[in-house]
C-alpha cells in the first residue's frame, strides 16, 4: 500500500516544486542526472565482472582485516556501498564468501561511503566540475558503442562520472539561485527535536533516491549554499546511513537466509552506529573541530566538516562493532535461522546470483554437487545398500553380499521429488541465464554442467528400471543368477566410492586418467558379462528367462556407469589446468577403448 502511494506522492511534489520556482527544477535535474550517473557507473562496473573484482572478492574471505579492506577499497573505488552490498550478498547466496567475511565488507564499505562526501565536498564545490563533465561524456559515447564489454564499461563509467560531476554542478547552482528566493535554514530546528526530525527526513530522502551517495551530495550543495544549518547537516548525514540499508534489503528479498542475514547485519551496524552519532553529537562537533583545525580546514567551511564528521561516525561504528562482531553473528544466526532442509529444492539458484558470471558459475556448480548428492542417495538405496556403509567399507564386494534386505521407499516418489525437481531447475537457470551478457566461458561451462545433471538423471533412471529385479534376486540367494546382480551392484558401488574419493581430493591432485581406466573396464565387464552369460546358459546354470531380464538389466547398470564416469569427468577435471591438458593428450578416445575392450574380455572370460 505505501508503495503503491508513494510514486503519485512524489510526482506531486516534484510538480508542486517545479510550478513554485525555476530554481527548484534545477535543483531536481541535478539529483536526477546525479542519480543516473549513479546508475550507469554501477552498470559500467558490473561490465567488468566476472574476473578482477570477483577474484578480488574470493581472496578477501580470509580475515576480517581483508573483508574490511575489501569493503573500503570497492565502495572508494565505485562510489557505490549499494553496489558492493548487491555484490556482496550475491557472493553469500552462492556460498562463495562467508557470513562473518560479508559483515566484514558491509562495515569497510560504510567506511568507503565517506569518500563520496570528501570528493564533493573538496572537489566538486571549488571546482567548476561541469568543464571536466561534458569532455567525459563526449569520450564515454565513443566508447559505449564499442564491441569489446570492457571497453563498453569504460565507456559507462566515464558517463556515469560526468553524469555525477553535471548532477553536483546543477545542484550547486540551483542552490544558489533558490537562496535569493527563499531561505530555507528558516526551517531549522536545534536541539533533539532538531536531530530527530532531520535525520528521518535524511532516511527517507535515501530510501525515496536509493543512494546515500546522492543524499549526501544533495546535503553538501545545500549546506555550501546556507540553505540548511549546519547542525541539521549532521542529522540528515546520520539518516543518510540508516536508509541506505533500504538496497541491501531489497536485494535480499530473492537471496537465500545467509543473504537475508547479511542484510539485516547492514540494518544492525547502521541504526547502532546512527543511535551512537546521535548519543555523543556534541563530542562528535568538538572532535571534528579539532581533526579540521589539525587539518587546516578553516572554521566556516562546513561542508568539509561535515565530511570530517561522516567519517569519524562510520569508522566510530566500526571500531564499536568489530570486537562484537562474533556476538552479532550469532544474533543474526538466531534471528534468521537456517531453514530446515528441503532437498527437494534448489539451494543456491535464487536470483540474487544472477548478476555477476562468477556467482553464476559457482551456484550452478553447487547446485549440480546438490543433484549429485540425491541421487547418490537414489542409486544406493536402489541396490538396497546404504551410503555410509558402502563409504566406509574396505570390502565392497562382501558389502554387497551382505546387504540383503531390501530398503523400504518409493523410488518413483524420491525420483519426482529430489531428482527431477532439481533438474528441472537447473535447466531454468541455464536458460534464464544465457540471454544475459554473460562471458562466453562462463556460458560453456553454465551449459557443461548441465549436461552433466542430465547425465546424473540418466543414471538414476537406470537405476529405476534395474532396481526390481535386484531386489527379486538377490534377497535371498538363487544361485548363478545372485552372483551375477551381486556383481553389478558390486561394479556400479565401486564407482560410486571413486567418484567420492576424486571428491575428496585436492583439485590439483585429481588426474583424468583413472576416468579412462574405468571407462575401459566399464567396456570390458560389459563385454565379459555377455560372454559368461552364453556359458551360464549352455551349462544349464541359469534359464533363458533369467538370461533375458537380468542381459536387460546389465545394460541399464553399465549405462549408469558410463554416465556416472562421464560426469565425473566434466564436473572435476579442470580442462584449463596444464597437467590436465598433458593427460588429454594422453586420454584414449572412445575408439581405441573399443579397440582395447575386446582385448580385456577375452582375458577376463571364465
Amino acid at each position: 500500500m505505501m508503495k503503491k502511494l508513494l510514486l503519485p506522492v512524489i510526482l506531486l511534489i516534484l510538480t508542486l516544486g517545479f510550478w513554485a520556482s525555476k530554481d527548484f527544477q534545477e535543483i531536481a535535474a541535478g539529483v536526477a542526472i546525479f542519480l543516473f550517473g549513479m546508475l550507469m557507473l554501477e552498470d559500467g562496473f558490473r561490465l567488468f565482472s566476472g574476473g578482477f573484482l570477483e577474484s578480488l572478492l574470493e581472496k578477501a574471505t580470509g580475515s576480517v582485516a581483508k573483508s574490511l579492506g575489501f569493503g573500503i577499497l570497492t565502495t572508494t573505488i565505485m562510489q557505490s556501498s549499494s553496489l558492493v552490498s548487491v555484490i556482496t550478498i550475491s557472493f553469500l547466496s552462492a556460498g562463495l564468501v562467508s557470513l562473518l567475511a560479508g559483515v566484514g565488507i558491509i562495515f569497510g564499505a560504510n567506511i568507503g561511503t565517506t569518500t563520496g562526501a570528501w570528493l564533493v565536498a573538496g572537489f566538486g564545490l571549488k571546482v567548476n566540475i561541469s568543464a571536466y563533465a561534458l569532455p567525459m561524456l563526449a569520450f564515454s559515447i565513443v566508447l559505449v558503442f564499442q564491441r569489446n564489454k570492457y571497453l563498453r564499461g569504460a565507456g559507462l563509467v566515464l558517463a556515469g562520472l560526468g553524469f555525477l560531476f553535471l548532477g553536483i554542478h546543477h545542484m550547486k547552482e540551483g542552490f544558489e539561485a533558490f537562496n535569493d528566493q527563499f531561505d530555507l535554514s528558516r526551517f531549522a530546528m536545534t536541539g533533539v527535536t532538531g536531530l530527530v526530525v532531520y535525520t528521518l527526513i535524511g532516511a527517507a530522502a535515501t530510501v525515496v533516491m536509493q543512494s546515500s551517495h546522492a543524499t549526501l551530495t544533495l546535503i553538501i550543495t545545500a549546506l555550501a549554499a546556507g540553505q540548511i544549518s549546519y547542525e541539521n547537516a549532521l542529522a540528515l548525514a546520520i539518516g543518510a546511513n540508516i536508509g541506505t540499508t533500504i538496497t541491501a534489503i531489497i536485494g535480499a528479498v530473492t537471496a537465500n537466509f545467509q543473504g537475508k542475514r547479511l542484510a539485516l547485519a547492514h540494518l544492525v551496524f547502521n541504526v547502532i552506529t546512527a543511535g551512537v552519532a546521535l548519543v555523543f553529537i556534541g563530542p562528535l562537533r568538538v572532535a571534528v573541530d579539532v581533526i579540521s583545525g589539525s587539518v587546516g580546514i578553516p572554521d566556516n567551511d562546513y561542508a568539509l566538516k561535515l565530511a570530517v564528521f561522516h567519517t569519524i561516525f562510520n569508522t566510530l561504528g566500526v571500531v564499536i562493532m568489530l570486537p562484537l562482531m562474533k556476538r552479532l553473528i550469532a544474533f543474526l544466526e538466531r534471528a534468521i535461522a537456517q531453514p530446515e532442509e528441503d532437498l527437494s529444492k534448489p539451494r543456491y539458484l535464487s536470483i540474487a546470483v544472477d548478476a555477476f558470471p562468477q556467482t553464476v558459475e559457482h551456484a550452478m556448480r553447487q547446485e549440480v554437487k546438490h543433484l549429485y548428492d540425491n541421487a547418490v542417495e537414489l542409486i544406493v538405496h536402489g541396490l538396497n545398500l546404504h551410503r555410509h556403509d558402502l563409504f566406509a567399507s574396505r570390502d565392497i564386494a562382501a558389502t554387497v553380499a551382505s546387504s540383503r534386505q531390501p530398503v523400504e521407499f518409493d523410488i518413483d516418489e524420491r525420483y519426482e521429488a529430489r531428482v527431477k525437481t532439481l533438474y528441472s531447475a537447473i535447466v531454468e537457470f541455464s536458460t534464464r541465464i544465457g540471454p544475459q551478457d554473460m562471458p562466453e566461458r562462463v556460458m560453456d561451462n553454465i551449459y557443461a554442467l548441465r549436461d552433466v545433471s542430465d547425465r546424473i538423471v540418466r543414471a538414476v533412471k537406470s537405476i529405476k528400471h534395474l532396481r526390481r529385479n535386484a531386489t527379486r534376486y538377490t534377497q535371498t540367494p538363487q544361485g548363478k543368477i545372485t552372483d551375477l546382480y551381486d556383481q553389478l551392484r558390486t561394479e556400479v558401488a565401486r564407482i560410486l566410492v571413486e567418484i567420492n574419493k576424486l571428491d575428496l581430493t585436492d583439485p590439483e591432485d585429481r588426474s583424468s586418467l583413472w576416468l579412462d581406466q574405468e571407462r575401459l573396464q566399464v567396456i570390458s565387464d560389459a563385454q565379459a558379462t555377455n560372454n559368461r552369460i552364453d556359458v551360464l546358459i549352455r551349462e544349464r546354470e541359469i534359464d533363458a528367462r533369467s538370461a533375458t531380464s537380468f542381459l536387460n538389466d546389465s545394460s541399464y547398470a553399465y549405462a549408469a556407469m558410463r554416465d556416472l564416469l562421464e560426469a565425473a569427468r566434466a564436473y572435476y577435471i579442470e580442462s584449463g589446468d596444464a597437467m590436465a591438458e598433458v593427460e588429454r593428450i594422453l586420454t584414449l578416445e572412445d575408439e581405441e577403448l573399443e579397440e582395447l575392450a575386446p582385448r580385456s574380455a577375452t582375458r577376463k572370460q571364465p
